[in-house]
Parts: structure tokens; C-alpha cells; sequence
């Protein structure tokens, strides 16, 4: 019986962990040049080195002179937090009713909606836009938040996330006189607490970064969600590029903070996701 020893096994893995090593420093340094320029002068900004010869703290500190940057970044997470609150919501109803209800036709239908998921974004932008003027829904916030509270993607993520639950826990629940949605509300959602939070993670962070349709949809500074807000730092006087890095470093940071604490749930949401379908 032969044995591999642990020096050999090793020295196999090292080609790995060296490729393993150059592919999170390249995907790394984005960030990394993002932070080093946010401390830069302007000037030095069209230099190559990296690092910052005199370090300008002071960045950050003007990037709230020059624009509310407070009220943009508020704007962006009312809209992401109650997208994310609307999309998990229905997203979960849908999916219930995909994976534990039986109905005619059921996954011919299914299999429709996620169909929506091929037409690209740009597609349905001016249908729409235009839905949005019919109902008086420009400039405001709820013309942000509905056309993105529904969602293809998560209603087949958290479908296959509650495929995976046994379908024994519905009947025992029906026995004891739960309705449907008795069954939906005190049994399969609590279940399906790390499919939620996944898809919460996703969609949080999708919509405080979307740009495009703010950009169409605002026309009030005062509504302006933070990466249209960004705009002001490109003039027809020119771009301030390191106070441009500074702002979105202050709104990525936190980002990256949730989600390294999160991290352990939005990985095992997506592994029992995967288990069936």
C-alpha cells in the first residue's frame, strides 16, 4: 500500500497556490491604486508611481465640500435597502409557490420566467421608462425602487434553496391545520434564513452601486443617488480624480466590511442552493 508523503503532496499543490497568490494580487490592486490615488494631488494623480508622495488626508475631508456627499449616500441605501426588502420579499413568495405548491402547469411556467432572465437590462429600459412617466413616477424614489422589486434570479435561487427542505415538514404542517401561507410564513421561510440573507447580499449590493437607471430616471440633485452624485467630480474644467477615488472609497469600504462578516452565510447559502434542483 503505497503512501504519499506530505513534503511530495505539497510540492504538487505550490503551482496552485502560487496562481492562487498572483490572482488575488491582481485582483487586489485596483483597489489598492483606488486608495493610494484618493490620497494624491491632482497633479500627481497623471504621474505613475503609486504611492503618494505627500499624503493628502485632506481628500476626503473636501469631498463633502464639493458635494452633499452625505445626502447622496443616504439616497442609495433607502433605495437599495427597501429594493433589497421588496425583492427578497417577493422573490420568496414566487418561490414558494414554484417549489411547494402544486398547480397546472407549474414548471412550464417557471421555466418562462426565467426566460426574463436572456433580455439584457437595456431592453426593458424603455418599456420601462415609459411605464414610469404613465404613472407619474419620474423624479422620485418609487420610480427607482418598483421596476426592481422583482426578480428572476431570486426567485430561482431561493426556489432551489427550498427544494433542498423536506417536503414532510408542509404535510405535518397541514395536519396540524396550517394554510399555505401559515406554511410559507412559520415554516419555510425560517428555514430558508441563509437563501434570504444570500439574496439580500446580492441585491443590497447590486442596486446601491446601479448608476444607469438613477441616471435616466433623476432629475432632482437633492435625489440623486451617490454614483450619479459622482458625476460632479468630472467638469467640462476637468475631473478631480483623487477626490473621485476618495468618495468611492468611502462608499465601497463599508461594503467590504458587511460582507467579509457575512461571508460565512453567503457561502453556505449558496452551497445548499446548489445541493438540488
Amino acid at each position: 500500500m503505497s503512501t504519499t508523503s506530505p513534503s511530495s503532496r505539497s510540492s504538487r499543490g505550490l503551482p496552485l497556490h502560487l496562481l492562487l497568490c498572483l490572482l488575488s494580487i491582481a485582483l487586489i490592486a485596483p483597489f489598492v491604486w483606488m486608495v493610494l490615488t484618493s490620497l494624491k494631488t491632482l497633479p500627481e494623480v497623471a504621474q505613475e508611481h503609486w504611492v503618494p508622495r505627500d499624503w493628502q488626508w485632506s481628500n476626503y475631508a473636501e469631498v463633502f465640500d464639493v458635494i452633499p456627499f452625505t445626502r447622496f449616500i443616504w439616497n442609495s441605501v433607502f433605495v437599495a435597502g427597501w429594493v433589497t426588502f421588496l425583492q427578497v420579499l417577493t422573490s420568496a413568495m414566487a418561490a414558494f409557490s414554484f417549489s411547494r405548491l402544486q398547480w397546472p402547469h407549474r414548471d412550464r411556467v417557471f421555466f418562462l420566467y426565467l426566460g426574463t432572465m436572456m433580455l439584457p437590462g437595456l431592453v426593458m429600459l424603455i418599456p420601462n421608462y415609459q411605464l414610469m412617466v404613465h404613472f407619474g413616477l419620474v423624479d422620485s424614489f418609487l420610480g427607482l425602487i418598483l421596476p426592481a422589486a422583482f426578480s428572476a434570479f431570486g426567485t430561482f435561487l431561493l426556489r432551489q434553496f427550498m427544494l433542498t427542505i423536506p417536503s414532510s415538514l408542509d404535510e405535518a404542517a397541514a395536519i396540524d391545520g396550517a394554510t399555505p401561507w401559515q406554511v410559507f410564513w412559520q415554516v419555510i421561510l425560517p428555514l430558508s434564513r441563509s437563501g434570504l440573507l444570500t439574496l439580500s447580499i446580492f441585491t443590497f449590493m447590486g442596486n446601491y452601486h446601479s448608476f444607469f437607471w438613477p441616471l435616466v430616471m433623476m432629475k432632482s440633485v437633492e435625489k440623486y443617488t451617490l454614483p450619479v452624485g459622482l458625476l460632479f467630480f468630472d467638469s467640462s474644467y476637468g475631473q478631480a480624480t483623487n477626490l473621485l477615488m476618495a468618495a468611492v472609497t468611502m462608499s465601497v469600504v463599508p461594503l467590504i466590511i458587511v460582507f467579509a462578516l457575512l461571508q460565512r452565510h453567503l457561502i453556505s447559502g449558496i452551497q445548499v442552493g446548489a445541493v438540488k434542483g
